[in-house]
Formats: C-alpha cells, structure tokens, sequence
C-alpha cells in the first residue's frame, strides 16, 4: 500500500532540507503561495521562521489549515495562541495566514 505521505526537498535559505507532506497539502502550500506572488520556497522559509514548536512538516501543515479557516470566515487558530507554535506576528489584528510573508516577518 502507497503511503499517503511523500517526502519532498525543498530550498529554504539557501539550506536543502526536506519535508513529509500529503498531497493535499503540497498543493495547497503551493496554491497559496501562488495566490500571493512568492516562491515556494520563500513560503516554508516564513513558516519555518515562526515556528516555536514541532518539526517543519506540522507547521506546514498548521499554516495551511490556519489559511483556510480564516478563508471560510474562522478566526485564525495561530493568531489566538491556541496552536501550539504561537504567532510571534506583528501583533495587528489581521490574522498571520491571512498577511503576505513579508508583512509577516515585520
């Protein structure tokens, strides 16, 4: 039986490393790095950045579902504290998925 997770490689400041994800969410991370104009890779490099907790994979993943529960009109999870890698934000009331990478790393 074909595993559901594959592992991916990926450039993230100029180090390879690699991440385990399933389809579903390479290409939403795709899709959502598309929609805001960045590369792939400057997308992990922002969740990685931010990340307190867990392994890179899970805050991808966390990114991800964060994205589009604010999407659908949900209050952010990250943003509440309540995930457990707190936002170290900028602190604003717009919720981090919800703000570019760049308005992130501020």
């Amino acid at each position: 039986m074909k595993s559901p997770v594959i592992k991916r490689s990926i450039v993230i400041a100029n180090h390879k490393t690699s991440v385990s994800l399933e389809d579903a969410f390479w290409t939403s991370l795709k899709d959502i790095a598309n929609e805001r104009g960045v590369t792939l890779s400057d997308m992990v490099s922002s969740i990685d950045s931010k990340r307190k907790h867990g392994n890179l994979s899970s805050a991808i993943r966390l990114f991800v579902l964060d994205y589009y529960r604010v999407q659908s009109g949900h209050q952010s999870l990250i943003e509440n504290g309540r995930d457990p890698q707190p936002s170290t934000g900028g602190g604003g009331s717009e919720p981090q998925s919800a703000r570019s990478p760049e308005q992130i790393e501020q």
